[in-house]
C-alpha cells in the first residue's frame, strides 16, 4: 500500500533520529514523520499553484500546532479543544519562520504554508526542534524552491559544559537555552536566553551548535539524495532592470535629498512626494505593471541606503557606524501605578508599567511541557499610531507576543524568586513611538519600571542591536543602533540584552542567507559595549537601584508558613473561617498546599491583622505558660478568655483570683485584660486557663509569652 514509504535514522547527542516519508500527508508537496526519542511530530510542506496577485513579499506561512494529547492532557477551555494557538506555539512558529525564511527566492510570490503538527511528546526532547528539523526535511525533498537544507539544535551549558539538545533535568541546571539554526556553512537563526552568560561562552555555544547542525545538515542532504523532487519553476517578481534603470536616472538625487533627514516625519513626508513625482513621469507607459514602479522605488531607496553604510559609512541621520541614537531615561512618570519607565531612543519611544499583585494572579499554562503557571509575565503592544498609521487596534499579533516574550526572556534571569520577594509581576510595554528597535526599548524601559516598583532585580538590564550590510564580495560592515530605515534596508536585526555581567538574550533576524562566525563576533562585541553605555550614562542616572520598598499603593505581601495540617483550620467549613478574616480586616489570603500563605492588603495594618488571626488560628499553646488574654464572656461558673487569636478558654471561677470570688461579675467585666496560665486541653479538646495560677507564678517571676 505504501510503495514510497522510506526510513532514515542518524543520531544526535546520543539518542536517535528518526525519519519516515512516503507514507503519511502525501497530498502535501513534502511532508516528513519525524521521531526523537519518543518525541514525534508531522511536518509539511504545501505550495500554491500560481503566485498571490497584489503583493510585494513572500507569501510564507508557519504553524506549529499543539495537540494536548501529545502529553495526555484535555484542553482546560469550555469547549475542551485546542483553541488559538498558546504563547509558546506561536514562539516556536516564529522561530522555525526565522530560520527557514531567508532561503526562499526573493521573487517568489507563491504562497507556502509549513505546518508542523506535534503528536507526541517526551520532555526530554523538546518538539520546538524535532519541528525545526522536520519542516526542514519536508520543504527539502518537496519540489518548492528552497535553499536548505537548515537543522536545529539547543544548546545549554551545564556545569560549565556545552550541551546539545539537553534533558529536562539538564535544562534544569543549565545556564543558557540557546536555539542556533543553520545550514552546511552559515548560521540562519539564533534565539537565546541565558542566565548572565559572558560574551564568550554565548559565542562558542553558537558555534558549536553550528557546528553539530552541520551533521543533520548531511543526513538531510542524503535523503534529498535518494528522494528528493525537482524544484518547481515559478513566476519571478524580480524588478525590471531596464525600468529600474530609468527611474533610478530621473530620481535618485531626489530620492538622496528625500532619505538624508534627521526627522522621520519629514523623511516619510519627502519620499512621498518622489513617489508622486515618479508615478507622475512613468505610469503612463507602463499602466499594466504599475507595481512594478513601487518595487523600483523600495530597491532605490535600498540602493541608496546600502550605498551610504557599506560605502561611505554614512547613516541616515548623521551619527557614525558605532554611534548610538540620543537617548532619555525617566521613572515615576504615572501616578497610582505601581511602577512605571520611559525610555527613548531617538524617535523611538516605550513606555513600561510595572503591576505587583498576588502570587494566586499567577497566568495558568495549557501546554505541552511541564511548566504549569508563570510567575513573571511581560506583554508588548504597538498599536498603529506609533508609526503614523491610522488603522484600529486589535488583539496581540505574533510580532505583539514574540517581542514580549523576548523582553520577557531578557529580564527573568534578574527576577527575584519568590522567597525573596512573593508578588506576581506584570510588566506592559506600551511603545508610544516607533522607528526601530521597540522590543530593545521595552527591555531598557521594563528595568527602567522594576526599579522603579521596588521589584529587588539581581542587575539592571539593557537591550541594544546590530545591523549589518554584505557586500558583493563576501565582506560586510556592521552597525550598531539600528533604526527603522537601516532594518528595512538592511541584512540583520542582531538584538542582545544583558547585565554588566553577561547577556541575558538574543534574538537575530536576518535577510540574508546566514551569517559567518566574524559577523557574529563582531554583533556580539559591538552590543557589548553599546549595553555598557546604556547602562551607565542613561538608565542608572534615571535611578541608581531599586527603591528600599514598594509604592504606598502598592499591594503589601507578608509571607507565613503554617503545618499543612492546619490548612483546613485556616480556611474553614465551606471556606467560612478564611472568608470571615477577608472580610473583617481587608486582606486577599492565598494558601498553597505546603502551608506558605501570602496575605496582601494596600495597608500593611490590615496585612498584619490578617496574619495576627492566622497565627491565632494555627497557634499552639504550652501547658503552663502564661498569656495575655481579653474576657469575652462572663458565665455563672467562670469567664471565658480569649489568649490568642481565635484561641479561648475557660477560666473556672475557682481559678479567678488567689482568694475567694462569689461572683464573676464583681471582678470581671467583658473586655477586660487579664493574666491567664493554659492548665491544660481536657477530653473533649477545650482549653483550662487559670487566673489564679497565672498571678502566682508572675509574683515568682515567671514570664509572660
Amino acid at each position: 500500500m505504501y510503495e514510497n514509504h522510506r526510513i532514515f535514522e542518524t543520531e544526535i547527542a546520543g539518542r536517535k533520529l528518526v525519519v519516515e516519508t512516503g507514507k503519511y500527508a502525501e497530498l502535501a508537496n513534502g511532508s516528513a514523520l519525524v521521531r526523537y526519542g519518543d518525541t514525534v511530530v508531522l511536518a509539511t510542506a504545501t505550495a500554491s499553484q500560481k503566485p498571490r496577485d497584489g503583493i510585494d513579499f513572500f507569501p510564507l506561512s508557519v504553524d506549529f500546532e499543539e495537540r494536548l494529547y501529545s502529553v495526555g492532557k484535555i484542553p482546560g477551555s469550555f469547549l475542551r479543544r485546542e483553541g488559538r494557538p498558546s504563547e509558546k506555539a506561536i514562539l516556536s512558529s516564529r522561530v522555525i519562520d526565522r530560520s527557514i525564511r531567508p532561503l526562499f527566492p526573493k521573487d517568489m510570490r507563491n504562497d507556502v504554508n509549513v505546518n508542523i503538527t506535534v503528536l507526541a511528546v517526551d520532555q526530554d526532547n523538546i518538539p520546538e526542534i524535532v519541528g525545526m528539523i522536520g519542516a526542514s526535511i519536508a520543504l527539502s525533498i518537496s519540489d518548492i524552491p528552497f535553499n536548505g537544507p537548515i537543522s536545529g539544535v539547543s544548546v545549554g551549558y551545564v556545569n560549565d559544559e556545552i550541551v546539545f539538545n539537553p534533558t529536562a533535568l539538564q535544562r534544569e541546571n543549565s545556564q543558557m537555552a540557546v536555539t542556533v539554526a543553520s545550514t552546511a556553512c552559515k548560521v540562519t537563526m539564533i534565539e537565546a536566553g541565558a542566565n548572565e552568560i559572558p560574551d564568550d561562552v554565548m559565542y562558542d555555544g553558537i558555534m558549536k551548535g553550528h557546528e553539530e547542525n552541520q551533521k543533520i545538515v548531511a543526513f538531510i542532504n542524503n535523503i534529498v539524495s535518494e528522494i528528493g523532487k525537482k524544484k518547481f519553476t515559478f513566476e519571478s517578481c524580480e524588478v525590471d532592470h531596464e525600468l529600474f534603470d530609468s527611474i533610478k536616472t530621473f530620481a535618485e538625487n531626489d530620492m538622496k535629498s528625500a532619505l538624508d533627514s534627521n526627522d522621520k516625519a519629514q523623511r516619510d513626508a519627502d519620499i512621498a512626494k518622489v513617489y508622486e513625482k515618479v508615478h507622475a513621469q512613468f505610469d503612463a507607459a507602463n499602466e499594466e505593471r504599475l507595481p512594478m514602479i513601487d518595487e523600483c522605488l523600495y530597491k532605490l531607496q535600498k540602493y541608496i541606503v546600502r550605498t551610504w553604510l557599506s560605502e561611505e559609512g554614512k547613516r541616515v541621520d548623521g551619527r557614525g557606524i558605532d554611534d548610538l541614537r540620543p537617548l532619555h531615561a525617566e521613572v515615576g512618570l504615572l501616578p497610582k501605578v505601581h511602577g512605571c519607565g520611559l525610555f527613548a531612543r531617538g524617535k523611538t519611544q516605550v513606555l513600561t508599567v510595572a503591576t505587583l499583585g498576588m502570587i494566586s494572579e499567577e497566568q495558568v499554562l495549557d501546554g505541552l511541557d511541564n511548566v504549569e503557571t508563570k510567575r513573571y509575565m511581560h506583554h508588548y503592544n504597538m498599536p498603529g499610531f506609533t508609526v503614523g498609521d491610522a488603522k484600529p487596534s486589535r488583539s496581540p499579533g505574533r510580532r505583539e507576543i514574540g517581542h514580549g516574550a523576548l523582553a520577557e526572556r531578557a529580564l527573568e534571569p534578574v527576577i527575584p524568586s519568590v522567597e525573596e520577594f512573593p508578588y506576581t509581576i506584570r510588566l506592559v510595554s506600551d511603545v508610544l513611538t516607533s522607528n526601530g528597535s521597540t522590543s530593545q526599548g521595552s527591555i531598557c524601559g521594563s528595568t527602567l519600571a522594576l526599579m522603579d516598583a521596588g521589584v529587588p532585580i539581581k542587575a539592571p538590564v539593557a537591550g541594544i542591536s546590530c545591523g549589518l550590510i554584505t557586500r558583493d564580495d563576501g565582506s560586510f560592515m556592521t552597525m550598531v543602533d539600528i533604526q527603522g530605515i537601516e532594518d528595512f534596508f538592511g541584512d540583520m536585526d542582531f538584538k542582545v540584552a544583558g547585565t554588566k555581567k553577561g547577556i541575558t538574550a538574543i534574538q537575530m533576524d536576518i535577510k540574508v542567507d546566514g551569517l559567518t562566525g566574524p559577523i557574529i563576533k563582531e554583533a556580539i562585541e559591538k552590543t557589548r559595549k553599546a549595553r555598557y553605555y546604556i547602562l551607565d550614562k542613561v538608565m542608572l542616572k534615571a535611578i541608581d537601584k531599586p527603591r528600599e520598598d514598594v509604592k504606598d499603593w502598592a499591594p503589601k505581601v507578608i509571607t507565613y508558613k503554617i503545618h499543612p495540617d492546619k490548612i483546613r483550620e485556616v480556611i474553614g467549613t465551606g471556606g467560612k473561617v478564611i472568608q470571615k478574616i477577608v472580610a473583617d480586616t481587608g486582606a486577599k489570603i492565598d494558601i498553597e498546599d505546603d502551608g506558605s500563605v501570602f496575605i496582601s492588603a494596600t495597608e500593611k495594618s490590615a496585612a498584619d491583622k490578617a496574619l495576627d488571626i492566622i497565627k491565632g488560628i494555627v497557634f499552639e499553646p504550652e501547658v503552663g505558660a502564661i498569656y495575655r488574654g481579653r474576657v469575652v464572656k462572663l458565665m455563672q461558673f467562670g469567664a471565658f478568655v480569649e489568649f490568642a487569636p481565635g484561641k479561648e478558654g475557660l477560666v473556672h471561677i475557682s481559678k479567678l483570683d488567689t482568694k475567694r470570688v462569689e461572683k464573676v461579675e464583681d471582678l470581671l467585666s467583658e473586655g477586660d485584660e487579664i493574666y491567664v496560665k493554659f492548665m491544660e486541653i481536657d477530653d473533649k479538646g477545650r482549653y483550662n486557663l487559670s487566673r489564679k495560677d497565672a498571678l502566682l507564678d508572675m509574683q515568682n517571676g515567671a514570664a509572660v509569652n
